[in-house]
């Protein structure tokens, strides 16, 4: 008979979720597996026995938010550019946790980052929806630049650094449409 496995995937979406959360919270260097494990209500064990190590498990989180990341805007995708800035957006604040640690520098080092191929494949519905709006050598000048204005709205909403009155709905928009602007369709 089948042994049952310790650990399911239940256990590991837990602890990619702690780690999110805690590292969002105190920073990567502040967290012990001990802690992760305990807000997962596991034990260390499961850690090493699903991710190697703290830096296999800050690197399988981050993968995983791109990983989620990229199936919101493949899923926004059909509905064109205005659909998938503002699916960026529901993302962020739907994961800020994640969000944070994904693009706020605060575990990016050579050994805890994510490869190539996952963050491209997060990129690749922006770069498809540009293709038919740019010249094919500016396509990823240009996903790199819808990327950083909303990426930056984003992460001020997030940060809470601007003005308390600021309708942030309307702001986004705002954004969404001069990018609109910039990239019009052909």
């Amino acid at each position: 008979m089948a042994r049952p496995p310790l650990y399911d995937d239940a256990l590991r979406d837990r602890l990619l979720d702690a780690t999110a959360e805690m590292v969002d919270a105190k920073g990567p260097e502040r967290i012990s597996l001990r802690d992760i494990a305990q807000n997962a209500g596991t034990s260390t064990s499961a850690v090493y026995a699903l991710f190697g190590g703290k830096t296999e498990l800050l690197v399988a989180v981050i993968e995983h938010g791109f990983a989620s990341f990229g199936e919101a805007q493949a899923t926004a995708e059909p509905r064109g550019l205005r659909a998938l800035g503002f699916a960026y957006r529901a993302w962020a604040m739907a994961n800020p946790a994640l969000y944070r640690l994904m693009f706020g520098g605060g575990v990016a080092t050579e050994d805890c980052r994510p490869d190539d191929a996952t963050m491209s494949t997060a990129m690749a519905p922006l770069v498809r929806a540009l293709s038919p709006r740019v010249d094919e050598a500016e396509v990823m000048a240009s996903a790199l630049t819808v990327w950083a204005q909303v990426h930056g709205a984003v992460s001020l909403e997030l940060a809470g650094v601007t003005p308390p009155l600021a309708p942030w709905d309307s702001v986004y928009a705002a954004v969404v449409d001069a990018v609109e602007r910039a990239f019009p369709a052909r």
